[in-house]
């Protein structure tokens, strides 16, 4: 089939006949029917991302490469960050996000066993886990319905001498408070991290400056699952504009290595064999000394690949989120005795992951949500609805340490009864949503 043809030739018809096999059997477009499962999310992509896919796969370097090095530049431009690193999941940015905090290099500010980090329950976990498995305390405190965010009338109440840090999520594309947690967190000298992993393209006006949510605090994080606002399957991101936090978030995403030199790229520095490191020999391979206890958190550059691809979609599919979200609510207008609606956070506009509900008194969540599932659409909880309640909890709430709430946790013990989600991903059609609040309508005469 390739005889007399170059590498290049050959590669050019192969991804040609990808394109043409992802037109064919991956874009075919199904007349909605009533009844029709219709997912809270999924993925949205045509035949670039699969011959980008075939094309890094092709290269078969398999681990980091160009592609990622294209993927970081683009993120952080769109981001407006300096700096950006892929790693393998949002859960694994979330971890060296926080991780980059406990570094020796932050001097007095670095966070270390004991320390708070001021957060909230009503969430995913992996916005906490990282704290708690290195040994800080989390600091719960309440949100607000209907904007399902940190309650910031209490972080004062919330504070000690030993925390460090706010580390808190955007829930389902909605901003928190950045005007008040940014001016707490400097009046204090804390540390901000953005889990932007439910939010990526949500921008929010701070300080009469419209910028997007991960990009305000000291560090931002993304994912890339495929429920998520673009996918490369797996993968995450960590970005910053801080240079000496990106070198120790490079440094916990790369083994914990003090090295900086890309894979496959040797003593960039021209100091690989002259520098005395810890009590190693002089001149020890810097390639192998080991500045923090790190991980390897990076992605393949196949990953990478489909990311390029859904990146240059990403402003489509964000505006889309918002026509979505917007029809939904449109729909459902004359549910307000019986259902909370959400609301945007002030001076934001949101990239919304999702549509959040709370059945008022008297409306059995269990009851609609079953009706809608049983209609074809799929609907979610708020993730932990309040963490603190779950098996993970059981011996730290059992010895009565490793944790401390603030306040009451009245409205999270809320939306853990009373809360859930349908999707708005940009693969919905006008008909899917109005088919949804149909579902919904009828549910709640149940």
């Amino acid at each position: 089939m390739f005889e007399n043809k170059t590498e290049a030739q050959a590669r050019e018809e192969i991804l040609a006949m990808v394109a043409e096999y992802a037109d064919r059997f991956h874009n075919q477009t199904k007349e909605f029917s009533p009844g029709d499962r219709i997912p809270y999310a999924s993925r949205v992509y045509d035949k670039q991302e699969m011959v980008n896919l075939v094309d890094s796969s092709l290269e078969f370097w398999l681990t980091s490469g160009r592609y990622t090095d294209e993927f970081e530049k683009k993120l952080a431009e769109y981001l407006h960050v300096r700096y950006c690193s892929l790693v393998n999941s949002g859960s694994s940015a979330n971890l060296v996000a926080f991780m980059a905090l406990t570094s020796p290099l932050l001097g007095e500010r670095r966070v270390k066993r004991g320390d708070e980090i001021i957060t909230v329950a009503a969430g995913f976990p992996t916005t906490v886990t990282p704290a708690i498995q290195y040994g800080a305390v989390p600091v719960f405190v309440d949100v607000t319905i209907p904007q399902y965010n940190i309650d910031v009338s209490m972080l004062e109440a919330a504070l000690s001498e030993k925390t460090k840090a706010v580390m808190l999520a955007h829930t389902l594309g909605n901003p928190f408070d950045l005007q008040a947690v940014k001016e707490f967190c400097k009046k204090h000298d804390l540390w901000l991290v953005e889990d932007n992993c439910d939010a990526l393209g949500t921008r929010y006006t701070i300080d009469g400056e419209e910028k997007f949510t991960g990009t305000v605090g000291d560090i931002g994080t993304s994912s890339f699952y495929p429920p998520h606002h673009m996918t490369m399957g797996e993968g995450g991101a960590v970005y910053t504009d801080n240079a000496l936090l990106n070198k120790i978030i490079r440094s916990f995403r790369d083994w914990g290595r003090d090295c900086v030199c890309p894979s496959g790229r040797d003593n960039l520095c021209g100091h690989r064999f002259d520098r005395q490191y810890g009590e190693l020999p002089l001149g020890y391979d810097h390639k192998y000394v080991y500045s923090h206890f790190g991980y390897n958190l990076k992605a393949t550059d196949m990953q990478a690949a489909i990311g390029c691809a859904q990146l240059d979609k990403f402003p489509s599919f964000v505006e889309r989120r918002r026509h979505n979200f917007d029809r939904l609510k449109a729909a459902l207008a004359g549910t307000e005795e019986k259902l909370i609606l959400p609301e945007a956070a002030d001076h934001s506009r949101p990239s919304w992951f999702g549509f959040l509900i709370t059945c008022k008194e008297g409306v059995d969540r269990n009851r609609v949500v079953q009706y809608v599932e049983d209609h074809g659409v799929q609907t979610r909880m708020l993730f932990a609805g309040n963490l603190t309640k779950h098996p993970c909890f059981d011996e730290m709430r059992a010895e009565k340490k490793g944790y401390r709430i603030v306040g009451e946790l009245k409205n999270t013990d809320r939306i853990m009864t009373d809360t859930f989600w349908v999707g708005v991903y940009p693969g919905m059609t006008d008909e899917k949503i109005d088919y949804m609040a149909k579902v919904i309508k009828e549910g709640l005469e149940q």
